[in-house]
């Protein structure tokens, strides 16, 4: 068997066993990986471009979601900044020790490579959040916001520190890309032309790759930002979602690619594996230091550990530092122990599984509750007011629900949505509903549920809904609960976790045609 045919075959197969363990399919990539790699199976060439567009595609599909406002706030900027701070000295002390202690790497490298790999390390892994949000169907709640916004911060400062420590600076054309701001209109009225086949996902391709990577790359810019801004040009177009959504199977095909690579990598020696596993202490300080700095800045705990437990892992930028930096600068053998490091610090957070929500009740001592009226506004108790129904998820079929229960059944009716744009865009429609994470615990426990007779679960994330409805009978709600899945598999098992109907999604849609065709028919 060829080495294309072995990694296409083992990356399948590690994926299929991950799900079966209910663990991310990204694991079994990165442990096919690593099964390979002794196995004498080669990466070839190809696999890295692949990997490449598969970030590339990610951080446009990244861009689409920004709202340039967030990166402003207090909460994203300032916190970013002052925990690569705080994660720098850490990891240059830690650092500083083994090379007291006399271990390999560290005696050799000197204060100026330990903070170089502390600042590098600093950084948490776009690729791996952002799988981790789409997968919890979170990108747009207040925690995903968060997470994004800090994620961009720190690909800004990646730019500035690269053409720093590298001597470079981008070419003094890079000015003209300034010019791609008046151009946006252009691009944002093009998409709007666009049908809804091919050409859709062909036009964000192009765009990530072209003015994106290859432009900014060509002026001596860091192309994945490219990507990134070229995103943010589109985002908040009517169809800007849609266009993220016709990318999402492409970009999760190419990122195997990127996944099974850090495996491919290989395993570090015995000494190698020995700071690898030291740099995974730092993990539990910089989650702790983005959960102070998030408390800080007025976010409830919950919020704080949730936020920082999706941010606490290494970044491919690491293994990025070390081939970039010229070796009088950093030890190209460090490369090894990094890979391990990073490739462990996606595993890690994995198995945590519902372990933030016991965090929280822990950290309840040295972080205690706040007063409503001192939280950041976004992230106050809600109020469901005189509301009979409840609608979680207010997409195109919870909107839809809202209306039906308010207009035809005459229900005191409210939605709750994590979309912030979405909030506000049917708010100006006049649809009754409050901004709010359904998947909140605490929610659950302050929202008053003796007047709510009806709630219905719509969020687009089974998992979501799923954990909603254990919530909601946990807290002693027995009153009627229906949901809608995608899939029948899903129905059953929402059914089966205690809901009271279900339907499946394309079933009510095939009866609200039949309906409506009956009420158009002509008289007689």
């Amino acid at each position: 068997m060829d080495d294309v045919s072995a990694i296409l075959l083992a990356v399948l197969l590690g994926g299929v066993a991950a799900g079966l363990l209910r663990l991310p399919p990204l694991l079994g990539f990165l442990a096919a990986g690593f099964v390979l790699h002794p196995l004498g199976v080669q990466a070839p060439p190809e696999l890295g471009t692949v990997a490449d567009l598969g970030v590339t595609i990610l951080l446009f599909g990244v861009g689409l979601k920004i709202d340039l406002r967030s990166l402003v706030r207090k909460e994203v900027w300032l916190t970013s900044s002052l925990h690569a701070l705080i994660s720098t000295a850490v990891t240059a002390g830690l650092l500083s020790l083994l090379a007291v202690l006399g271990v390999g790497l560290a005696v050799d490298g000197g204060p100026r490579a330990w903070l170089l790999i502390g600042f590098a390390l600093s950084f948490s892994s776009t690729v791996f959040v952002v799988k981790v949000l789409e997968e919890r169907g979170a990108t747009q709640t207040l925690t995903g916001r968060l997470a994004i916004g800090v994620l961009v911060v720190q690909d800004l400062l990646a730019v500035v520190f690269l053409a720093v420590a590298e001597g470079t600076v981008p070419s003094p054309w890079a000015v003209l890309l300034v010019l791609l701001v008046p151009a946006a209109p252009l691009l944002r009225r093009l998409l709007g032309r666009l049908g809804h086949d091919e050409l859709l996902p062909l036009y964000g391709i192009v765009l990530a790759l072209v003015p994106g990577y290859a432009l900014f790359s060509a002026l001596d810019v860091k192309g994945d930002l490219g990507a990134l801004l070229l995103g943010m040009l589109l985002a908040g177009h009517p169809r800007s979602a849609e266009l993220a959504k016709s990318l999402f199977s492409i970009k999760d095909l190419l990122l195997v690619g990127f996944f099974v690579s850090i495996g491919l990598a290989g395993l570090p020696t015995g000494g190698e594996l020995l700071i690898a596993a030291a740099l995974l202490l730092l993990l539990p300080v910089q989650a702790f230091a983005f959960v102070v700095l998030f408390y800080l800045a007025r976010l409830r705990r919950r919020t704080a550990v949730f936020t920082a437990t999706v941010l606490t892992n290494f970044s491919e930028f690491g293994l990025i530092v070390v081939v970039a930096l010229p070796e009088d600068l950093l030890d190209p053998g460090w490369a090894a122990p990094l890979a391990a490091a990073v490739a462990a610090s996606f595993v890690l957070p994995s198995l945590v599984g519902d372990r933030p929500d016991r965090l929280v009740d822990v950290l309840r001592r040295w972080l205690p509750d706040r007063p409503d009226d001192r939280l950041h506004p976004d992230d106050r108790p809600l109020d469901l007011g005189d509301a009979q129904a409840v609608v979680l998820g207010m997409g195109r079929v919870g909107s839809a629900a809202h209306r039906r229960l308010t207009e035809e059944y005459g229900l005191p009716t409210i939605g709750i949505e994590a979309d912030a744009d979405r909030v506000a865009a049917l708010r100006a429609e006049g649809v009754h509903l409050i901004e709010g994470d359904a998947t909140d615990p605490r929610l659950w426990g302050e929202l008053e549920l003796h007047r709510v007779e009806l709630v219905l679960l719509a969020m687009p994330a089974h998992d979501n809904n799923l954990a909603t409805l254990t919530r909601l009978r946990a807290h002693g709600f027995t009153g009627t609960v229906a949901a809608v899945t995608q899939f029948d598999d899903d129905l059953a098992e929402v059914l089966a976790e205690g809901a009271d109907l279900g339907l499946q999604l394309y079933e009510g849609a095939g009866a609200e045609l039949a309906d409506r065709a009956v009420r158009r028919r002509p008289a007689g």
